[in-house]
């Protein structure tokens, strides 16, 4: 096994165990987040009902480096939250760490209204 290919196993089982404990409702949709080398993906799921409420990413909207565009991704998110009446979710990572990107998306989800 690569290096490559071993990150990506990693990241799948952090993944499995934190999907093992985060579940979204209707109410208080999950908050999923994806993250690639050149973009960011943000969906609302209710997992009750397997559907996705709301989704945002970063190849239409604006940003120098992923770290802008996640930033972006995270106002556009939480304004479509806004349009669909949800106030607060619960966030999922997606087995990513919780720096850069992905904590940049968090923090302006947040400040555009979103209470984890």
């Amino acid at each position: 096994m690569n290096k490559t290919q071993a990150k990506q196993t990693k990241r799948t089982s952090r993944h499995r165990r934190i999907r093992s404990r985060v579940i979204g409702t209707a109410t208080k949709p999950r908050l999923a987040v994806f993250k690639s080398n050149r973009y960011m993906y943000a969906q609302l799921i209710d997992d009750e009902a397997a559907k996705t409420i709301a989704a945002s990413d970063s190849r239409k909207l604006s940003g120098e480096n992923l770290s802008e565009k996640a930033k972006s991704v995270g106002e556009d998110i939480a304004k479509k939250a806004k349009a669909a009446k949800i106030e607060s979710v619960v966030f999922d990572r997606g087995g990513f760490r919780y720096i850069g990107a992905v904590a940049a998306l968090a923090d302006a989800a947040r400040e555009g209204g979103l209470k984890f």
